[in-house]
């Protein structure tokens, strides 16, 4: 069974990607086809990039990388769960993702966005780390609006429709996953 990492990209306090990542594994939870798990990213307390040698060499003398390297390597596809702070990604989570690299290599990921035009600035730039990463992003993503989504603009309350777009994504996610997993054997 493959095994989806649903990871909350945010550590700012007061963050909304916590609730919106319980909300997405809460619905992914329902499936039968894949194992799924909340990663946080606030867990593992990375320092700004402090690795001695690039991620591409996978060198890595830090626990901390270490540790994060180990769980980020368990999964088989990712589902980004991103804010859009100043038209792009949160710097903590572009940090958390420039630590790795092979780790990373032969996945799939999927996106679920927030802010004030749905993330999907965020989103369009995550894409392009995720081609260089080697990991193939699907199109499906979850798009949802600090104003219409989150009651006055901080508790999470998902429009119904959301749901649909969440098993969306996750159906491509889950396939490309498992096509690629014979790349990931080698």
């Amino acid at each position: 069974m493959l095994k989806v990492a649903i990871v909350v990209g945010s550590t700012r306090p007061g963050r909304k990607a916590e609730a919106v990542a319980r909300w997405v594994l809460e619905l992914a939870r329902k499936r039968t086809d894949a194992g799924f798990e909340l990663v946080d990213i606030q867990d593992f307390n990375l320092p700004l990039l402090d690795e001695p040698v690039p991620p591409s060499l996978g060198q890595y003398t830090k626990s901390h990388t270490l540790a994060w390297a180990a769980k980020i390597d368990s999964f088989d596809a990712y589902v980004f769960v991103t804010p859009e702070y100043n038209h792009g990604t949160s710097g903590a989570l572009k940090n958390a993702i420039d630590f790795l690299y092979r780790e990373w290599n032969n996945k799939a990921a999927g996106f679920v966005s927030y802010g004030s035009a749905g993330g999907t600035r965020a989103v369009e730039q995550l894409r392009l780390v995720m081609g260089e990463l080697q990991v193939a992003d699907v199109r499906a993503q979850v798009m949802l609006s600090l104003r219409t989504d989150f009651e006055n603009y901080t508790t999470f309350t998902p429009a119904p429709h959301h749901e649909k777009s969440v098993q969306a994504m996750l159906d491509q996610v889950i396939a490309w996953g498992g096509a690629l997993k014979p790349l990931r054997a080698k």
